[in-house]
């Protein structure tokens, strides 16, 4: 085995004994040097031995707990970059609708919007989640609200589709909301209507959907902190250790907030503050980016991002292009902001100390949000903040050398890189041609840059694994079909994206992302063993039998440490979705 190593210190306090040891696992640290050891110290909250079994436990003391992992694998914890827990399960904790079906058919939609309604005869809305847009374009239906109103005209209703890009509203949720031939498109998003009258069709894309949730009482609190509370035990259960929750307002930080001076959030959250009412309406933007952030720092939790929404996305085909969608000529997609608007807004937050988490799916976006990159890197008074490209679904492949030039996070999301249903009909706008080199992590990685992974839950799961496994793969993991996307990575490019390269995109590399002596202690215990399986069909459900974050467990079903001062706060089994 590698010889152990110790930290550096003339401090007495780190010859002291250490509060937790693990012994008996094949941990793999992600350091190179020191690739697998059998066994880690922890003592305040970080790794103070890494190495030998015999060398590990002469660091035991009278108050050391010390558990043998019986050869199981163990690894560093890993890094989800984007995800929603409360727009996943905030609506259906609020009691709002839930189809519940991942690609409902047009009935099934028109039955759960019927039944709902007959059980809440009394709710001022019918509001929920979720349709496809492609299952009504396979059956030769309009997803409007003239197809809504024939089966519920009384009723104000407003549905979301999957990737949560446009609602379907009726023609009572468009007067409820006060939306009509005379609204205006806001800039960062527009209201589909007919071509000769002007009218409104019922769908709004983008931030124009924000007109109709903002007529709607907001996502109750208790709603919102069971969401979170519940979407980071799930993560836990994976061994996700931090994550970042994109597109918060205030009601969202004070869910977050209550849930970290509970002692419950047990994932190192970044919350990124929408910049405009793209969701949902964010009252206090301002007042938050100016410093009112500030009140809900934390070592697990920090405001300091902010979301923009530069385009839109596949189904509505508002996708923003360098060149002009199939079969559309003339039409790019939307840019949501001025490039203006954008070159001051990423200086500007970059001054104030604020990372940038810029939706782009389309690489005429991602060309722009570089552009700004740029430029604010030439502008003085930077921060040289790691702002990140959300989704990152088509690169143009002369700037895939510009994420490391300027120190720019590639982030990638599971749901397009590999064949499903879902893909083929939900991307079907963006051609064969384009499909093929969607997500291109193999260039952002060849060309040195930093790519990391976000679930994007709910548009994709929220089991990091799944991504995992097609990251290497590209082919889907369910053996549903053997069409493959894209070029995989290797098994440790996966590995160092979800773990030490999430840790950079949190400008936390030297302190957490591989299990080294003087970092955090974090560390997920596996049910198995990536290194020495098949990717395909055998690591999207894999789970973890111990979590720990700074040596504290986040997860641990089998009660090891559940008589130990690093017990984690709950044991009831964590949620499954």
């Amino acid at each position: 085995m590698p010889s152990t190593t110790y930290r550096s210190s003339n401090s007495r306090a780190d010859e002291a004994a250490a509060d937790l040891i693990l012994t008996g696992g094949r941990i793999y640290t992600g350091d190179a040097a020191n690739a697998f050891v059998e066994a880690v110290a922890i003592r305040n909250g970080r790794f103070i031995a890494v190495g030998s079994n015999a060398d590990v436990r002469a660091l035991g003391g009278a108050g050391t707990a010390t558990r043998d992992l019986g050869g199981a694998f163990a690894m560093p914890g890993l890094y989800d970059m984007h995800t929603h827990p409360d727009l996943a399960l905030g609506p259906r904790y609020a009691g709002y609708l839930d189809v519940g079906i991942g690609e409902p058919t047009p009935d099934q939609v028109r039955n759960a919007i019927l039944a709902y309604a007959a059980d809440h005869p009394d709710a001022p809305w019918i509001f929920g989640q979720h349709f496809v847009h492609f299952s009504f374009r396979r059956e030769g239906i309009v997803p409007d609200r003239h197809w809504l109103d024939r089966f519920i005209p009384e009723r104000p209703v407003a549905i979301m589709d999957r990737m949560w890009g446009s609602v379907l509203v009726n023609s009572k949720g468009l007067e409820a909301a006060g939306v009509s031939a005379a609204t205006p498109d806001p800039g960062n998003g527009y209201i589909v209507r007919d071509d000769l009258t002007g009218e409104p069709t019922g769908i709004l894309v983008d931030g124009a959907y924000a007109l109709v949730i903002g007529a709607m009482p907001p996502t109750p609190h208790a709603a919102l902190v069971r969401a979170y509370r519940d979407g980071l035990r799930h993560q836990a259960s994976r061994g996700v250790v931090a994550t970042k929750y994109v597109h918060v307002c205030e009601h969202r930080l004070n869910a977050l907030k209550a849930l970290d001076d509970a002692g419950e959030l047990m994932v190192r959250v970044e919350a990124s503050i929408s910049w405009q009412d793209d969701i949902f309406p964010v009252k206090r933007r301002w007042e938050l980016l100016a410093g009112e952030r500030h009140f809900y720092r934390s070592d697990r939790l920090n405001a300091n991002s902010v979301k923009f929404h530069f385009d839109g996305t596949a189904e509505p085909a508002t996708s923003y292009l360098l060149s002009d969608w199939p079969e559309q000529p003339g039409w790019r997609g939307k840019l949501n902001l001025t490039p203006e608007h954008i070159f001051d807004m990423v200086a500007d937050m970059d001054r104030r100390g604020i990372r940038v988490i810029a939706h782009c799916t389309g690489d005429g976006a991602s060309d722009v949000f570089l552009d700004a990159v740029a430029a604010c890197r030439e502008r003085s008074g930077g921060r040289g903040m790691r702002h990140q490209c959300a989704h990152s679904t088509l690169l143009h492949p002369d700037n895939l050398a510009r994420f490391a030039a300027l120190d720019v996070v590639a982030e990638f999301s599971p749901v397009g890189w590999y064949f499903s249903e879902f893909t083929k009909g939900a991307r079907s706008h963006y051609g064969m041609e384009r499909l093929k080199t969607a997500y291109n992590v193999r260039g952002v990685l060849d060309a040195g840059g930093i790519a990391v992974m976000g679930t994007d839950w709910p548009v994709s799961h929220i089991n990091p694994w799944i991504g995992f496994e097609t990251l290497i793969t590209r082919a889907n993991p369910w053996f549903e079909t053997d069409e493959i996307l894209g070029e995989g990575v290797s098994l440790d490019e996966a590995i160092r994206m979800l773990t030490l390269n999430g840790a950079w995109a949190m400008g936390m590399e030297a302190e957490a992302g591989t299990i080294e002596v003087g970092k955090r202690a974090d560390l997920a215990v596996l049910d198995r063993d990536p290194t020495a399986l098949e990717p395909r069909g055998n690591l999207h459900d894999t789970r973890s039998v111990l979590t720990l974050v700074d040596g504290q467990a986040s997860h641990d079903p089998m009660g090891w440490l559940a008589e130990t001062a690093h017990a984690a706060p709950w044991d009831d089994p964590a949620p499954e979705f």
